[in-house]
């Protein structure tokens, strides 16, 4: 059975990339005791195991994946790249700017300091700093050298093996680091950060709302209500249904009057309708707006046939200037938002806190719910519905590639050095472009959330598949020689930019504890730590200050692939 078992992977390559991925992401999956081990590091051991089994692959097809990969991280975050290099979010931008080049500059000290390889140290990089797309464009760099064949594969092949020992840490690690330390560093405690988190939060959100406001993805922000009216609300002769959400908004309540059942008959509520004491009235808008207006709005009760409404849900992509940098709470009053309300915004995918103090930005998708008649009056408003459907539009995403690429390949000498942004590098920066014009005219080049999921999944672990399967030879050797001090290396490459970037949030850049913490988590180039500080104080805020760090960091980080390299190389 084995023999043929090798003898059929070895005749059919594609197979074993296809098991190295099943295998991988497998192993990657397993949670023990609230460990992981990471998809990409699952795919990269398992593909060093089948590798020992002498399975030829052509080095050009993992190139093709990883340029999949390179375009949509570009297109996600080109939107929220350019905006930070405008002047609300250029603060932001410098603090991660400068927290990854101090993070290039201490592994290029440490890897001196070590005497490690030019491979080596790529991989350090890329696994202390968890941004795995270091291992390509180093790669195509390397390639670019003028070096014997053997000699660019040592490099390349030891570059699989840093990344290995190193990335667990510079996950887990840097997690750790941020949601245990962080707190105590910014606030002195965690329990004080959340106290601050919860001013915060009050200043920007509608008074006396929930502190649930801001948390979980199972809580609904929207709801529709059905309450038996008081001569509070009404006063005793009633009052118009314009009236009444007068009221709501002048106590920063976003919620309208849908429907009403006046002597048991169900009515459609126009702003001059008379509401009168014992009427039930169907409210909708935002959940922590009802509950916090409960006192005034009556008494509850079940009225499936009032509630019984057609509404819809629809996703907005920011684009029109009239909606950019203005918070949610400037739309409560606006007459196109009247029975209007916001279920989820999210930025860069990362989702935002839904609350009157959070700025819309270009580029942000806003999921609204509302009736059908009402909701294109908003959509007007704020920019372009988007398209849906399952289709990519595949002309846009190759006419990308295709621009960036070939824009990489252009080479300028420095002195004798020559320069180039690689394919790689052409392809990330196309990807940027292409994705902030998609956000600037939304009309054209759509790729589906999950279209960018696959491809940008897909494309790197099959990418690092074929690493794995290719570097098998020299990994077992390179971390008996050098793992101890690997893995140390990694540690305080990990940690010391941290250690910086909690400075600066704090001392020279001044954010809010909260928000800063958000930021050194995407200048560390990684979702994980986010979620740990998100968890930790049980809040969403940290990312406000993510998504421009992350953006930022995407690109710094790998860039410094090639710096990297040729800072080795010619050093």
């Amino acid at each position: 059975m084995l023999p043929w078992l090798l003898e059929t992977l070895r005749k059919f390559p594609e197979i074993a990339v296809m098991l190295t991925l099943l295998l991988g992401f497998a192993a990657g999956k397993l949670r023990i005791k609230g460990f992981t081990l990471g998809t990409v590091t699952g795919v990269l051991l398992v593909g060093i195991l089948i590798g020992s089994w002498h399975i030829d692959i052509p080095g050009e097809t993992k190139s093709i994946f990883f340029l999949f990969f390179l375009f949509c991280t570009g297109y996600g975050i080109g939107p929220q790249f350019f905006a930070g290099l405008k002047k609300d979010g250029l603060p932001i931008a410098l603090f991660s700017f400068i927290v990854c080049c101090s993070s290039l500059l201490m592994c290029w000290g440490i890897s001196s300091l070590l005497h490690l390889e030019t491979g080596t140290t790529a991989g350090l990089m890329s696994g202390a700093n968890t941004c795995s797309a270091i291992i390509g464009v180093a790669s195509n760099t390397i390639n670019e050298l003028k070096l014997s064949d053997d000699e660019k594969n040592t490099l390349i092949n030891q570059i699989p093996v840093a990344y290995a020992v190193t990335y667990i840490f510079g996950t887990a690690g840097t997690s750790w680091f941020l949601s245990v330390v962080g707190p105590w560093f910014m606030s002195g405690s965690r329990e004080k950060l959340i106290a601050e988190t919860r001013e915060l939060e009050a200043k920007v959100t509608d008074p006396a709302a929930e502190g649930e406001e801001n948390i979980t993805n199972a809580y609904d922000h929207v709801a529709f209500r059905a309450y038996l009216v008081s001569t509070e609300l009404t006063g005793s002769n009633g009052r118009s249904v314009g009236e009444i959400e007068q009221i709501f908004h002048e106590k920063k309540r976003g919620l309208y009057i849908l429907r009403v059942r006046n002597e048991g008959k169900v009515k459609e509520a126009d702003r001059d309708y008379i509401v009168k004491p014992g009427d039930i009235i169907a409210v909708g808008g935002q959940r922590s707006a009802a509950i916090a207006t409960e006192s005034l709005l009556g008494k509850e009760v079940a009225d499936a046939e009032l509630l019984n409404f057609p509404v819809q849900t629809v996703s907005v992509i920011i684009s029109n200037k009239a909606a950019w940098n203005k918070p949610l709470r400037s739309f409560m009053k606006h007459p196109e938002f009247h029975g209007i309300s916001m279920r989820k915004l999210t930025r860069s995918g990362i989702e935002m806190p839904i609350n009157g103090g959070t700025v819309l930005r270009k580029g942000d998708v806003v999921e609204l719910v509302g009736i059908q008649e009402e909701l294109q009056k908003a959509v007007n408003v704020l920019g372009y519905k988007e398209s849906g459907g399952m289709e990519t539009d595949i002309i846009y995403l190759s006419l990308g590639i295709v621009i960036g690429t070939l824009v990489g390949s252009l080479s300028v000498s420095i002195g004798n050095v020559p320069v180039e942004l690689s394919t790689s590098g052409g392809a990330l920066i196309a990807g940027l472009f292409f994705g902030w014009l998609r956000g600037a005219y939304p009309r054209f080049g759509y790729i589906p959330p999950a279209s960018q999921w696959v491809l940008t999944k897909l494309g790197l672990h099959i990418f690092i598949a074929i690493v794995g399967l290719t570097a098998s030879e020299g990994f077992l050797q390179g971390l008996k020689t050098e793992g101890l001090t690997l893995f140390l290396a990694g540690v305080v490459l990990s940690l010391s930019p941290m250690v910086l970037a909690l400075f600066l949030s704090k001392y020279v850049f001044k954010f809010h504890p909260a928000i800063g913490l958000g930021a050194c988590a995407g200048a560390h180039d990684e979702s994980a730590p986010l979620l740990a500080v998100q968890d930790a104080i049980n809040s969403k805020v940290p990312a406000l200050g993510y998504t421009v760090a992350y953006a930022v960091a995407n690109i710094t980080l790998t860039t410094s692939g090639v710096i990297i390299v040729l800072l080795m190389h010619h050093g």
